[in-house]
């Protein structure tokens, strides 16, 4: 039996990635206007149905749709996996975005990016910034960091639709991703 596909969630998603987000999460709970969800052992759809249900202002939560890309990338970057894994891990996200059955957030909060490491953090804050740079925003693994950036969130042009960027992810090369978008650059 075919799901049927969640409607746009009427929130400002945001996923909090990064460093442990239970606790994180939890420092939330009294916060108005937003409620904080662990869903990282979610399904997609599941997911989605959550966030989409939502009928406050922001949803925060730990359920990143792009987790098997991420990690994906970051394996064939580390020389652990194939181009084709990443591939696979694309077109499969990207059945899902299309079918309503994935949420893409509006924003992500990666926490404690100094503590990620080196590949990963490339992927945050390389590979992924890229596409959005004001939509992909470090913040200090802290309940009171995080409150004050949710505070905070920048306007910003929204995310290109997935698909007019995320099977080109396999070009954003680590120490390298958004160079050849410069003059002069190599």
């Amino acid at each position: 039996m075919a799901l049927t596909p969640e409607p746009a969630p009427l929130a400002t998603v945001v996923a909090l990635v990064g460093a442990d987000s239970d606790e994180l999460l939890s420092g939330l709970a009294d916060v108005p206007a937003l409620v904080a969800l662990s869903l990282r052992d979610a399904q997609p759809a599941a997911a989605a149905h959550v966030v989409a249900s939502v009928s406050l202002p922001y949803v925060v939560h730990d359920a990143d749709p792009l987790v098997h890309v991420a990690a994906a990338w970051v394996e064939l970057y580390e020389e652990r996996a194939t181009l084709g894994s990443l591939d696979a891990e694309v077109e499969a996200l990207l059945t899902l975005f299309a079918a309503g059955e994935a949420v893409m957030p509006d924003y992500y909060l990666v926490a404690g990016p100094e503590a990620i490491e080196g590949t990963w953090r490339h992927w945050w804050l390389g590979a992924l910034a890229h596409h959005a740079p004001s939509r992909v925003l470090p913040v200090e693994a802290s309940g009171a960091a995080v409150r004050a950036r949710l505070r905070a969130l920048p306007a910003s042009r929204p995310w290109p639709a997935p698909s007019s960027w995320l099977p080109g992810v396999r070009f954003d090369i680590p120490d390298r991703v958004g160079l050849r978008d410069q003059p002069g650059a190599a």
